[in-house]
């Protein structure tokens, strides 16, 4: 039994060391993607378009909100950043909790910086989702 589990255990370990650079790569490939999602979000509410910057919700978000009225008034009222930011500057893609986040520095309409974690899902057909914003507020352009 030892044995078998020292060769599991050295399968898993040699299986993780090659998966982890491929997934880096998955990663690092899927960035223009994930960006021009976001971007056309942004784009959409510069022009007011509801209905669009909706389209490029997850459904989960989309359920959640249920109108893209709904959802464009809570973005209007809680992410004035997000909404209408002075200038955005689109930062390294992550992992964090098994999630691909897509870090983005907005300068806000009062000035002020703050780093948006955007919360990507990949979708069946293979295109790309926003599953929630948050923002970290400490202004910390790090990031």
């Amino acid at each position: 039994m030892g044995l078998v589990c020292d060769v599991v255990g050295r399968v898993l370990v040699l299986f993780l060391l090659v998966a982890m650079p491929a997934f880096a790569q998955a990663e690092d490939a899927d960035k223009p993607a994930i960006v021009g999602v976001i971007q056309k979000q942004l784009d959409a509410f510069q022009g007011d378009r509801a209905a669009e910057a909706f389209g490029y919700a997850s459904p989960d978000i989309q359920h959640l909100f249920g109108t893209p009225d709904k959802f464009m008034a809570m973005v209007r009222q809680g992410y004035p950043p997000v909404y209408r930011p002075r200038s955005v500057d689109f930062r390294e893609l992550v992992t964090s909790e098994g999630r691909i986040v897509q870090k983005v520095l907005f300068v806000g309409p009062d000035g002020v910086p703050v780093i948006a974690e955007y919360f990507m899902e990949r979708q069946p057909d293979g295109s790309w989702r926003i599953d929630g914003c948050r923002l970290d507020r400490s202004g910390d352009q790090s990031a």
